[in-house]
């Protein structure tokens, strides 16, 4: 089942028009389209506003040109190489994984301009609905604990941006950089105003699941403040998000992250697709408005042929060879022993071949590695007859997850000098994945968390951006061409230099 974003998508054509309406513009009111002040006079009309938000989410991670958050998160850390067919294939990619993109990359031109994009309609929500009733308080709460998910998104990767809280006209937008501690407060005032507003995970209904609840913005608010150093204000945010009783740590982690378990124990916040548009390649569109989320086909293994597994099959199917892990990411898993989560994250060729399986190691940047964790399974897309396997991927992905959030809590409760806790929370997950408990103290204690969080969260969008903070990234991917005092921000894209004259670059760019 998926939820009733889908029910809206209407609605974003009447978000765009009155984007681009204006009174001074034309005297007569276009037909058939409303003054913004007229549009958001219903708890309906506010609700569609706050679902045009939701839908830009997708496009920051599946689609609007395959501009996607999730590769320009993933591709800089040593989890993966970029791949595809050879080193012209999406050159954009090929020089975020070595650490070649300037500031005229596309990806990350696309990416900041699409959490711009979601924060003017995230303004357009949040000072046009009037809290005239219970649902348009909780719409306007939650409108700005999105709008401080996309103010974190470019504070994090881009550092001191724009801070832009109403919506502007196009002779507006040249504004200068706000700190990053003026963004960051704006970030936490958000999420508070969100905190107190908005209901707990168990109160939403199944059709209302894809929507950010309590916890969703307390987990937020608890990265934030770690993101800042603020350890001892971070974990009593996380403290609380754990006392909550919402959220639980699976003990099935090798179905975690199918379409079997969204919106489940540990799941805080996810993305949502659908395979239910069965589409083909005469109705499949590569824009804004697909449903399903063709990532997954791009980011699996090229040239394989899955075979038996327990009696059955691996359910695998060939994709298009972007995103392949690393051996050093597979032998991390080994060093740990920790066979549970490897078997549901990565695959080697042996592990393959004991299935029955076989795939071609000669893939442009392959190292014999499979990606297991959001891999392109037959039961994650459409076999509707008719319907192209490739094109239906509905697998949700999970941006913000419990796990995450232990394990940010268990960091900031050993840098505020809490070890105990800290260890605490971190053998609480190991339990869950079926490792033994730890007894490490110190510095160890620290490190047992970097390797816990490396492989727990891996191909989840997280590795490159703990590197940078933890000041490993240098050590670590060195190595890959990153250079420390340049690599830790992307730049500024180049038109918004071009077209902002207050905008300063980032350094080394």
């Amino acid at each position: 089942m998926k939820y009733s974003i889908f029910k809206y998508l209407a609605v974003f054509g009447i978000i765009l028009a009155l984007a681009s309406c204006s009174k001074d513009f034309l005297e007569t009111d276009p037909i058939g389209k409303m003054d913004v002040d007229q549009f958001y006079s219903t708890d309906e009309e506010a609700f569609q506003g706050l679902v045009a938000v939701y839908d830009i989410m997708q496009w920051t991670y599946a689609s609007a040109e395959w501009n996607s958050s999730f590769m320009l998160k993933t591709l800089p850390s040593d989890e993966s190489n970029t791949g595809g067919a050879d080193a012209g294939d999406q050159p954009k990619y090929q020089e975020l994984n070595s650490f070649t993109f300037s500031a005229g990359n596309q990806a990350v031109k696309g990416v900041f301009e699409l959490n711009y994009f979601a924060i003017y309609r995230c303004n357009m929500v949040i000072n046009n609905v009037e809290p005239e009733s219970e649902a348009r308080k909780d719409i306007i709460a939650e409108a700005k604990a999105l709008r401080a998910f996309f103010y974190f998104e470019l504070v994090s990767q881009w550092g001191s941006v724009p801070l832009n809280l109403v919506e502007l006209a196009p002779s507006e937008y040249q504004q200068p950089p706000a700190t990053t501690e003026a963004i960051y407060a704006q970030i936490e005032q958000d999420l508070d105003d969100a905190i107190a507003e908005l209901p707990v995970k168990s109160e939403y209904s199944g059709s209302d699941k894809f929507r950010f609840s309590k916890g969703t913005a307390q987990m937020l608010k608890g990265k934030a403040l770690l993101y800042q150093k603020k350890w001892a204000e971070s974990a009593t945010v996380f403290d609380a998000l754990v006392a909550s009783g919402e959220y639980s740590l699976t003990t099935d982690f090798a179905t975690l992250f199918t379409k079997d378990q969204e919106f489940g124990s540990e799941s805080v916040f996810e993305i949502s697709w659908t395979s239910a548009q069965n589409y083909d390649w005469d109705t499949f569109t590569w824009n804004r408005y697909v449903e399903s989320n063709v990532q997954w086909q791009l980011c699996g293994a090229r040239s394989i042929t899955a075979g038996d597994f327990d009696g059955g099959t691996s359910g695998m199917i060939a994709g298009w060879g972007f995103l392949p892990p690393t051996a050093e990411l597979y032998d991390a898993f080994d060093a740990m022993g920790d066979s549970y989560r490897k078997m549901a994250t990565v695959w080697d060729v042996d592990d393959f071949a004991e299935m029955g399986g076989f795939f071609n190691t000669d893939a442009y940047q392959n190292e014999g590695i499979l990606k297991v964790k959001y891999g392109t399974f037959t039961s994650e897309t459409s076999t509707e007859p008719g319907a192209v396997m490739e094109l239906n991927y509905g697998t949700n992905y999970r941006l913000l997850r419990y796990a995450d959030a232990l394990l940010m809590n268990a960091e900031a409760q050993y840098r505020a000098g809490n070890d105990g806790k800290a260890l605490q929370l971190l053998n609480e997950l190991r339990d869950s994945r079926q490792l033994d408990a730890l007894t490490v103290a110190g510095e160890d204690l620290f490190e047992a968390i970097v390797a816990e969080r490396r492989l727990e969260l891996a191909f989840e969008g997280v590795r490159f951006r703990d590197l940078v903070r933890w000041g490993k990234a240098a050590e670590v991917l060195g190595k890959y061409g990153y250079v420390e005092g340049k690599h830790n921000l992307f730049p500024i894209p180049e038109d918004e230099m071009n077209n902002n004259p207050f905008m300063v670059q980032n350094p080394g760019y």
